[in-house]
This record gives C-alpha cells, sequence and structure tokens, in this order.
C-alpha cells in the first residue's frame, strides 16, 4: 500500500483569503492529505474567534473540494493551540507548507523553519511562493479595507465577505 503522505498548512485565517486558497490549491500537488491549521494566535488578537475562522476555512474547503479543485488529495481542516512543530509531528506530517509573499516575509519563515527542523528533523517545511495576482494580499489588508468601508471583494470569497460585515455589526 502507497504510503499517505501528509502535509500541514499552518496559519491564523483572519480571514481567509486568495492568496491561503492558492497556497492550498498547490500544495495539494505535493502531498496526499492537507490539513489546514487554523491557530489559536491570541497574541495576534484576532477579529474573528477560532471557531469563526475554522467555519470560514472549512466553507472555503468545501467549495474547492465540489470545484475537484484538490487533485485527489484529501483536504482536512483542524483548529490547533500546540506547538506547530508538535502538532505536525501528531499528525504524522512530512511537510509543513509555507506561503511567501515577499522578501519580508522570508526571515521569520526562514527562522521558523531552522527552529522547527531543530525540534522535529524528521518535518520539512516546504515553501509556496504567491502568485502574482496574490502576493500583496493579506488578512490584514482585508481587514482593513474592509473596515474602512473599501471593496475587499475582490481578495476574499462572498461568504467572507459576509463574515466581515457581521462582525463589523457586532
Amino acid at each position: 500500500m502507497h504510503h499517505v503522505r501528509t502535509g500541514i498548512y499552518p496559519g491564523t485565517f483572519d480571514p481567509i483569503h486568495n492568496g491561503h486558497l492558492d497556497v492550498i490549491r498547490r500544495a495539494t500537488v505535493l502531498v496526499d492529505r492537507l490539513i489546514v491549521a487554523v491557530a489559536i494566535n491570541a497574541g495576534k488578537d484576532p477579529l474573528f474567534t477560532l471557531e469563526e475562522r475554522t467555519r470560514l476555512v472549512e466553507v472555503e474547503i468545501e467549495a474547492l473540494m465540489a470545484a475537484d479543485a484538490a487533485n485527489g488529495t484529501r483536504i482536512e481542516v483542524r483548529p490547533f493551540e500546540s506547538l506547530l512543530v508538535s502538532f505536525a509531528a501528531e499528525m504524522n506530517a512530512a511537510v509543513i507548507v509555507r506561503g511567501l509573499r515577499a522578501v519580508s516575509d522570508f526571515e521569520y519563515e526562514f527562522q521558523m523553519a531552522a527552529t522547527n527542523k531543530r525540534l522535529h528533523p524528521r518535518i520539512e517545511t516546504v515553501f509556496l511562493t504567491a502568485s502574482e495576482t496574490n502576493q500583496f494580499i493579506s488578512s490584514r489588508f482585508v481587514k482593513e479595507i474592509d473596515k474602512l468601508g473599501g471593496d475587499a471583494s475582490s481578495f476574499v470569497s462572498a461568504n467572507v465577505l459576509r463574515a466581515l460585515a457581521r462582525v463589523r455589526n457586532r
């Protein structure tokens, strides 16, 4: 039997945007099972709760699967509160997938990958560079545009837009 190669794509996903979905779609080429791991990340003081962020990711993944855009990869969404590399080991992951937007992301990601490698030498970190249409998108920009009354519809799905409107009104 063929060994199932598991990958983890971690993030805060506050909220999930088209750049994240681009990385998820492209990561399915590399693994048989992809776990989209939603971090609790209280330090970043997320706009959406962990439950809301997890649900938003689930809805996007359902749409991806319905569009048959997952290359036969099984995608699971799971919230996690532990150290990423421990969670990855627990999930039997061979790779941690990270998206790189710009040079500014690189130093932090490089340090994190080196630290994770020391903690769990068998888990590799793989970087996928953002496609040019997505390289400037960040959850922070999406929230800022939305808060200031701009149109974020080219960066997120209709479902995420509705969620942003609900949060704006709470």
